[in-house]
């Protein structure tokens, strides 16, 4: 049998796929590039998340739910600043509120979902996450970016669902494993560590997100065999 082979170090990458047929994987690599091309806005975008991070541990459930639903608006503002990097420009101050506000209204439902059963919560945002980014790319109103969101997500509803996991998952796993790293160290020291943590890593939820935006967008229209095609296309293999 044939060894395969392997890219030398010295080759480059092969390019992404296009938006309609991008995989899952790549958009983690895309929200990994555009990190690294926008570092120091990226990094502004984790501190909500570092900030509800350090307070929710020792929350009720009902507590949690309530600093999430507290928390949305900032939610929502690093979304919106997550799709302003994506976009490469930076929309009026009237597009934010608008976009913040949608955020704030689809977020809600998350909020409560989130502290009983996180996948039910994912699978919501599968489904209204577009939302942000559609005001701030196509200037809606709040009802507009409301059925933009449903019409985006019957796109390819797995494609968003799937990666708004991964994305979710990869977040989980690096605090996980940072925690285990640091266990036998002082509580200050820990929890240092994992606002640090939380700060570097939590961008890549929002800049993921505005990327299964774009995504979105592209597979309007398109059914699998569609899509199938595009991809094959763009390795260059046959149908």
């Amino acid at each position: 049998m044939a060894r395969p082979r392997y890219p030398a170090k010295s080759e480059p990458l092969p390019a992404p796929l296009p938006p309609a047929s991008r995989t899952v994987g790549q958009v983690v690599a895309q929200a990994i590039e555009l990190y690294r091309s926008n570092v120091a806005a990226a990094l502004a975008l984790g501190l909500p998340v570092a900030v509800v991070d350090q307070v929710i541990g020792g929350q009720s459930l009902a507590g949690r739910i309530a600093l999430l639903v507290i928390a949305s608006p900032a939610f929502s503002l690093a979304y919106a600043g997550a799709a302003t990097l994506q976009q490469g420009e930076r929309p009026p101050v009237a597009t934010w509120v608008v976009a913040v506000a949608v955020g704030v209204v689809t977020f809600l439902p998350a909020a409560f979902l989130f502290g009983w059963f996180v996948i039910a919560a994912i699978l919501w945002l599968g489904l209204v996450g577009h939302a942000v980014p559609a005001v701030m790319a196509e200037r809606l109103g709040p009802l507009a970016a409301l059925r933009r969101t449903f019409e985006l997500a019957r796109a390819d509803y797995v494609h968003a669902a799937g990666s708004f996991a991964t994305l979710a998952l990869l977040f989980g796993l690096t605090r996980l494993a940072l925690g285990l790293l640091l266990h036998n160290q002082a509580d200050a020291t820990v929890r240092v560590a994992i606002f640090l943590a939380d700060v570097v890593v939590s961008p890549l939820l929002f800049l993921g997100a505005a990327i299964v935006y774009v995504d979105q967008v592209a597979r309007v229209g398109l059914d699998r065999a569609e899509r199938r095609r595009l991809r094959a296309a763009a390795l260059g293999r046959p149908e």
